[in-house]
């Protein structure tokens, strides 16, 4: 059921949101056995909000949230052993906002630990890796992988409140067949999301539909006075968007490069022409720039803004700690190898690397450099088009035996189509398109600044 229409029978008494919210965690306990969506299930949460019958957008709908997004009183640990145990004080805007408009916070969803992956396999220490609700021999895509999995399983009313750096909302959007879109950066606040890298970070939504999607955005968008990143833009009702007719807009169809498989292609020009059948005017657009230089500018960048995120998890102040003894490099050496996975680690040593002295200049600094070409590249794109059309991810949802194949490098190269919009902070949203032998497809829309308006009124005719 699409959450409006249950968000109107929960407030005309025709849905129990009490009976419906026990079923709804019962029936996630069963797919979390199976499956691992789940970090933490807040059932306890979820049935004292549905006591106090709060109304609002939300009324009665259960809402998962990815592990990196800090929910009061629920273990939040950004899928990483070194962050067990934390409970946080407070909420995280996004969750706050939620609550009031009456959303019941029924868990936190596995990820990448601290959003490192694109397939949600480098989980923690201990963790289970979520499995893809199609072929459970599957990834998800990553990182947010647990809050992708489940929007596609569970057969209740949901939605999920996802997060990106390099494309994680989008990646697992396509590889489980859901809907997830990615907002400008600065439209939402990032207030108590534990950070990846500050200047790419975006909290966003996850849903069965456009919709669905689209509802959930409307409801966290909105500055705040606590994130200095957060942004004062107009109220948007994205939900009012969904099927609004698109003839007249133009789309630019971006030119692929090698290593996109033929499937995917084949399923993202399916999509095109139910674009075209509505009005929709066709041009081809490159982004030499980008797709040469973005993902070595994404990791450089990322990297770098990870490894000083992660400093303070040293055993003293932040994070696990262990029995004191030695000088202080010794002891939190120990720390971090004993609950740090081999990914965050990796990570943490090149980030590290390319900030020091003497080489900040050839690397960050160039990166940074590099960025704002990447956003001069795409404003001029956007001067003759409304959005522009891609595929989300290169490949099919890969099996799991085959990533541990994959080199670190191979693995950073399957965010070469979503890197581009995530360092030019700009809106872009997933939308099913196609299943090729049971395996789903997406196809991204990327929009101009603020432009999450277009996308959805685009992406509402595809789906």
């Amino acid at each position: 059921m699409r959450v409006k229409a249950f968000v109107a029978g929960v407030e005309k008494g025709k849905i129990d949101a009490f009976k419906n919210i026990q079923e709804t965690v019962k029936d996630i306990k069963k797919i979390n056995k199976e499956y691992h969506y789940f970090n933490e299930i807040s059932d306890w949460l979820a049935l004292a909000q549905v006591k106090q019958k709060k109304k609002g957008k939300l009324s009665g709908v259960a809402v998962s949230v990815k592990d990196a997004i800090c929910v009061k009183g629920v273990e939040s640990k950004a899928g990483s052993a070194i962050l067990n145990t934390y409970k946080p004080l407070f909420n995280a805007t996004v969750v706050e906002k939620v609550i009031n408009e009456g959303g019941l916070i029924i868990g936190k969803t596995s990820q990448d630990a601290f959003g490192f992956g694109s397939f949600n396999v480098n989980v923690g220490n201990k963790m289970d890796i979520p499995l893809n609700p199609f072929d459970k021999k599957r990834a998800c895509g990553g990182s947010s992988g647990g809050c992708a999995g489940i929007t596609q399983k569970i057969g209740k009313a949901h939605v999920s409140l996802a997060e990106s750096t390099g494309g994680s909302i989008v990646a697992p959007a396509s590889f489980c067949d859901v809907v997830g879109i990615c907002p400008t950066y600065g439209l939402v606040s990032r207030y108590g999301l534990i950070d990846y890298a500050n200047s790419l970070d975006k909290i966003g939504t996850m849903g069965k539909t456009v919709e669905d999607a689209a509802l959930l955005l409307e409801v966290i968008a909105g500055h705040d006075k606590k994130d200095s990143t957060s942004v004062k833009s107009k109220k948007v009702v994205y939900s009012t968007f969904v099927k609004k007719k698109v003839k007249g807009m133009k789309i630019g169809v971006l030119k692929l490069g090698k290593g996109v498989d033929k499937q995917v292609v084949h399923a993202v020009q399916e999509g095109i022409k139910k674009l075209e059948k509505e009005g929709v005017s066709i041009k081809e657009v490159s982004l030499p720039y980008t797709e040469k230089y973005g993902v070595s500018a994404y990791y450089l960048l990322a990297l770098c803004e990870a490894s000083t995120n992660l400093a303070r998890y040293c055993g003293l102040r932040y994070g696990e700690s262990g029995k004191l003894g030695g000088h202080f490099n010794e002891y939190f050496s120990k720390v971090r190898s004993a609950h740090l996975g081999k990914e965050a680690k990796r990570r943490i040593i090149l980030g590290t690397f390319a900030r020091m002295a003497g080489h900040r200049d050839a690397f960050y600094l160039k990166a940074a450099q590099v960025r704002t070409k990447i956003i001069e590249e795409y404003k001029k794109v956007f001067t003759e088009i409304d959005a522009i059309v891609c595929p989300a991810m290169p490949v099919l949802p890969l099996k799991i035996k085959d990533i541990d194949k994959l080199s670190p490098l191979q693995n950073y190269m399957m965010d070469i189509l979503t890197v581009g919009p995530n360092l030019a902070g700009l809106p872009h949203m997933t939308v099913p398109v196609m299943k090729m032998k049971g395996l789903p497809i997406g196809m991204m829309l990327i929009g101009d600044h603020f432009n999450e308006d277009k996308i959805i009124q685009l992406g509402s005719w595809i789906e």
